[in-house]
């Protein structure tokens, strides 16, 4: 990490009361939370934001699916980080070795077929839209009606924006601090969904 930060056992007050709340085995806090630690308040933000676009009990879309347009869009930006974390968090949930793998290789070849359903495929391209090129009106509006028209109700298209654009933000927050995952443990999330105010990482 590029900047310095202040280690779980050197944290007092309210960021050792973060650090509490969103650790995981052994004290650990993934080190993308440590790049918050000289401003507690912006890794508060950061937490509640992550905790309630991916892992809330009101989201309809399926957790695996969020996961994967995680994935895909930490792809699109070079993030090894969160593809690394959100890969093996992915693996955890599906708990299928030769699915995970199937969708690790569609995302890298960015050929959805027969991998995902017409539905998840437009998602997709839309988080390849928003991401690389979201100055593209016509084009972001065009995988919107395309998602409709497969049965993607407009809740659920604001659950893959918001995710999409959760990504986006943990990339640049990743990407341009030097962020690595020396000493995190791989593929742990606030996964408690019905309590959103439980960010602990199991």
């Amino acid at each position: 990490m590029w900047i310095s930060h202040i280690p779980y056992a050197e944290a007092n007050g309210r960021l050792k009361a973060l650090y509490d709340r969103v650790k995981g085995p052994d004290d650990n806090v993934d080190n993308i939370m440590l790049a918050h630690s000289l401003r507690p308040h912006s890794m508060e933000g950061h937490m509640a934001l992550y905790k309630y676009v991916l892992h809330h009990a009101a989201n309809t879309t399926p957790k695996w699916f969020l996961e994967t347009l995680g994935v895909y869009v930490s792809q699109l930006n070079d993030c090894a980080y969160c593809v690394d974390h959100h890969f093996s968090g992915l693996k955890r949930l599906l708990k299928d070795e030769a699915r995970a793998s199937a969708i690790r290789s569609a995302l890298q070849s960015g050929s959805f077929s027969g991998v995902f359903t017409d539905a998840e495929a437009i998602a997709l391209r839309y988080a390849d839209v928003l991401t690389r090129t979201p100055q593209a009106q016509d084009a972001l509006k065009s995988c919107v009606d395309a998602m409709r028209r497969a049965g993607v109700d407009d809740g659920q298209i604001l659950e893959v924006n918001q995710v999409v654009s959760y990504f986006n933000y943990a990339n640049r927050t990743v990407v341009g601090l030097g962020v690595t995952t020396d000493g995190d443990i791989l593929g742990l999330s606030p996964g408690n969904s019905e309590n959103p105010d439980d960010w602990s990482h199991a």
